[in-house]
């Protein structure tokens, strides 16, 4: 096997949920293994808490045409609500839809009540639909990302207010 061909394996390897591959040839043997995060929600949550303080004061001067003198005052009343709200983060890369179709209503909207289990959105990675389940139950405060548009690992997709 040519090392061009091992290098085109490993990135099919990385854009796809395969975990492991093994190849024989004769006396050459290969084995490549794709690290796969299992614990994602419950270390990634309390990271979150913690950098929310800092992504909304951000976001307020844009809202807000206020003189900088104010936008510090109005960070701190902010930041005490952030605190108790959860990030729900993308488990793949691909691409977010908040409905099932273009057609087809969002499955949830700023204000709607989820529970576990609930789907949020879907994920669509190399052709393969992939339904986004709430994590926790609570409010919908914020939805993160425009239908329709790629999103990373790890990327924040929804603010929910736990119940």
């Amino acid at each position: 096997m040519e090392f061009k061909q091992i290098q085109e394996l490993i990135k099919i390897i990385n854009k796809s949920n395969i975990s492991e591959l093994n190849i024989e040839e004769g006396d050459f043997k290969i084995v490549i293994k794709q690290a796969q995060p299992e614990t994602q929600y419950v270390a990634v949550q309390p990271a979150m808490q913690q950098m929310m303080p800092q992504a909304m004061p951000q976001t307020a001067p844009q809202q807000q045409s206020a003189p900088a003198a104010t936008t510090p005052q109005a960070a701190p009343a902010a930041a005490p609500a952030n605190d108790k709200l959860i990030t729900v983060k993308s488990p793949m890369i691909g691409t977010f839809y908040r409905s099932a179709g273009p057609d087809k209503p969002a499955f949830v909207n700023v204000g709607d009540e989820v529970k576990t289990g609930d789907v949020l959105c879907i994920v669509e990675a190399m052709k393969l639909f992939n339904e986004i389940e709430s994590e926790v139950s609570g409010t919908i405060v914020k939805v993160l990302v425009d239908d329709a548009s790629p999103i990373e690992y790890d990327q924040p997709l929804f603010l929910v207010e736990p119940a």
